[in-house]
């Protein structure tokens, strides 16, 4: 290390400055490999840093303790006492990078107001999220089953200053649709997956004729087709090929969950008795939509 430099002290103020190249506190300069190029300003501390007056002081919790709250400054101090309400600000990017002795990489609380952490801009998070249900996002829970579930987008006719506002449709199940148009064949094919998604005894068919007046009757329903009946109205009685030509709508409600609790006893959404549609009740790794103490028949049944 290169000597030290006093470059002025004035005794009368109780000001003493020192400057040099590199400043090593401990024995072990881990910064040193020959030959030594450390950058001006260097600093090398082997034990804990206290900047301004931390909790833990006189012990420590860390490498490097700092708080906002200054040392009590004492009767020979002459300079200004320090006061600031940041204990670390950063002008530049950060990287926190955890070794596990710890629970948390980054543990943040506190805070005067209710946003302890606020993000202006965008934040990107690759794994999963898990948020305690408090403030705006408990708002937003709390009435997200009373309005409307709207999309909003800009108008795709009339553009720009104009907007375009739909709602979802609302029901009594876990519903699912298929729709399609059904020519020269009497038998609606349903998604492969439908076997296994789908209650059978829930579907229900819509048939709309098109170009002419057809006998649309359903014959047979499944999971897994639709047959429609036969007859001299939509069969070519040359060929004896069907002439169906028409509009279909597919509905079922889903077997793979458990059927919606339409009317309960409660004053809120979170006395909704499947508790697992509750982050509060049971965490997300032990969720499941399959309780067989809510199990039962579909809302929608036709069989």
């Amino acid at each position: 290390m290169k000597a030290l430099r006093l470059l002025s002290q004035t005794k009368k103020m109780h000001i003493l400055k020192t400057q040099t190249d590199k400043l090593i506190v401990g024995t072990n300069d881990v910064s040193y490999t020959a030959p030594d190029t450390s950058p001006t300003g260097t600093t090398v501390l082997n034990g804990p840093v206290y900047v301004g007056k931390p909790t833990a002081s006189p012990g420590y919790e860390a490498a490097l303790n700092v708080a906002s709250n200054g040392a009590t400054q004492q009767p020979f101090d002459t300079q200004p006492a320090y006061e600031s309400s940041l204990a670390i600000k950063s002008d530049g990017n950060l990287t926190v990078a955890g070794d596990g002795k710890t629970a948390n990489a980054l543990l943040i609380s506190g805070g005067s107001s209710v946003d302890t952490v606020h993000v202006i801009g965008d934040m990107f998070v690759s794994g999963s999220v898990d948020c305690g249900n408090k403030g705006r996002l408990a708002a937003r829970f709390g009435v997200a089953d009373s309005i409307p579930k709207p999309f909003d987008l800009k108008h795709p006719t009339k553009g720009e200053g104009h907007r375009l506002r739909y709602a979802c449709i609302e029901g009594p199940e876990a519903g699912v649709y298929y729709r399609g148009r059904l020519k020269e064949s009497n038998v609606i094919e349903l998604p492969y997956y439908w076997k296994d998604l789908v209650d059978e005894n829930s579907i229900t068919v819509q048939l709309q004729p098109i170009g002419s007046n057809q006998n649309l009757v359903i014959q047979e329903f499944n999971n897994e087709f639709i047959v429609i009946a036969e007859d001299s109205t939509n069969t070519d009685l040359i060929t004896d090929l069907s002439t169906i030509d028409c509009f279909y709508h597919v509905y079922g409600e889903r077997k793979d969950i458990n059927p919606l609790i339409v009317e309960y006893e409660g004053k809120t959404w979170q006395d909704y008795p499947d508790p697992n549609f509750d982050p509060n009740k049971v965490d997300e790794d032990k969720r499941t939509y399959t309780d067989p103490r809510f199990a039962g028949p579909p809302n929608t049944y036709t069989a």
